[in-house]
């Protein structure tokens, strides 16, 4: 069957549901975004920024020698080699691309079984180069979290796999162009990602430049895989 890309006879019901279900998503988000009950899912977003930093790292043959998340919504990874200038804007870009794939891994129940089964085994991965304990318990709170949400899909009529795993994308993709505008754009960060990749870059841009064009690519990223899912339900 070939992909419906102009989107014929758009929306059928599950389109409005996934369009409807993101737009509630967003809302709830806006609206809890300075309460403490958003704390866990913003950072298991920095930990898929700092996941994307290690990623980078391994794939330019460089050695990762520990990662750290802090319960105020920072993180760290320490690495040794691979090559610099990819790995310093693969945090932010990482994580954005990485809530394009869990809100298109949400649009059927295989892919988010898929999904929730690669996050479990990452969180177990970086559970063992935790440096502290902030996200030790990240890691083991989203394991418990996710394996519950999984036995109640396949055990129960408590079917919320897909809407969770849809949850944790947009949480991301919305926390991703937030956190460059707030770092890179708004407060100038100088110890930021943005201002060090200025500095090895030979680009003319300074750092808030850089945070321009990473969060217009990370919006991009978010209205690409509400565009894909669509076609995908079509």
């Amino acid at each position: 069957m070939n992909p419906n890309w102009e989107l014929k006879n758009c929306c059928q019901h599950e389109q409005v549901v996934f369009l409807a279900t993101i737009g509630v998503f967003t809302v709830v988000i806006l609206a809890l975004w300075r309460t403490f009950l958003l704390t866990p899912f913003k950072l298991i977003t920095v930990f898929l920024h700092e996941a994307s930093h290690a990623i980078a790292c391994k794939l330019t043959c460089g050695e990762v020698e520990g990662m750290q998340v802090h319960a105020n919504e920072g993180g760290v990874t320490q690495t040794r080699g691979g090559v610099y200038w990819l790995i310093l804007p693969a945090g932010y870009l990482g994580s954005s691309f990485w809530g394009m794939v869990l809100i298109l891994a949400s649009t059927k129940l295989l892919t988010s079984r898929i999904a929730a089964g690669c996050l479990i085994l990452s969180l177990l991965i970086v559970l063992f180069i935790a440096k502290n304990w902030t996200l030790r318990g990240l890691c083991i709170g989203f394991i418990v979290f996710i394996a519950i949400v999984w036995v109640l899909q396949e055990m129960t009529k408590v079917r919320i796999l897909r809407y969770i795993i849809l949850f944790i994308g947009v949480m991301n993709s919305l926390f991703s162009v937030y956190d460059i505008y707030d770092d890179l754009i708004s407060r100038r960060v100088h110890s930021s990602d943005a201002e060090k990749f200025a500095e090895v870059c030979p680009c003319p841009c300074n750092g808030a430049a850089w945070g321009v064009i990473w969060g217009l690519i990370s919006f991009i990223f978010l209205c690409g895989a509400i565009y894909i899912g669509l076609v995908i339900l079509s």
